[in-house]
């Protein structure tokens, strides 16, 4: 896939606590091969599914997760970090998060700093299917279309909880298309 679009690009990575976590190490890391400038948030939760080791590796900065922690700079870092981006990517996005944004409510890094940022918003959510299709899910995402918000998936197949159905992270170079379409 041709990344060069990517390049010098300035992009945050939003990880939220699904399983399909693990792949978004590796959309970090292609994001960062392919010469983007990508900072990660991940939430509280995701950080019990995946070390933030991992995306402070593959993106070659520090990763951001608590609203209260030390700072670099006099900068309050949702607002720093909601100025750096061209675009927020969340993957995966769960349907807390989904309806955290949809309602306006910060209750995380993550949160704030949509609320913040002027940037472009690409979403792919990942959840079980059955939460994927309940209305208040689906009304959130409406809302969050309506507002200029751009979703990539999710796709269909096995899901992690053993079901099958509509849920699934949609596949990293899907991501890297869709992200790739906002430039």
């Amino acid at each position: 896939m041709e990344l060069e679009k990517l390049k010098g690009r300035k992009i945050v990575l939003g990880v939220c606590s699904s399983i399909a976590a693990y792949k978004a190490a590796d959309l970090a890391s292609r994001l960062s091969k392919a010469g983007a400038d990508v900072r990660v948030i991940m939430t509280q939760n995701a950080r019990k599914i995946i070390s933030e080791r991992v995306f402070s590796t593959l993106s070659r900065n520090p990763v951001a997760f608590d609203m209260w922690g030390k700072i670099d700079d006099w900068r309050p870092e949702h607002i720093s970090l909601a100025d750096f981006a061209e675009v927020l990517l969340v993957a995966p996005a769960t349907a807390n998060t989904i309806g955290n944004f949809a309602n306006g409510l910060a209750p995380d890094l993550l949160s704030s700093t949509y609320l913040a940022t002027r940037a472009k918003v690409l979403i792919a959510p990942a959840m079980n299917d059955k939460m994927y299709a309940h209305p208040a899910v689906q009304k959130n995402i409406e809302t969050l279309l309506g507002r200029g918000v751009k979703f990539v998936g999710p796709a269909s197949g096995a899901l992690a909880c053993g079901d099958e159905g509509r849920g699934r992270l949609a596949e990293v170079e899907d991501i890297l298309s869709a992200l790739r379409a906002l430039f």
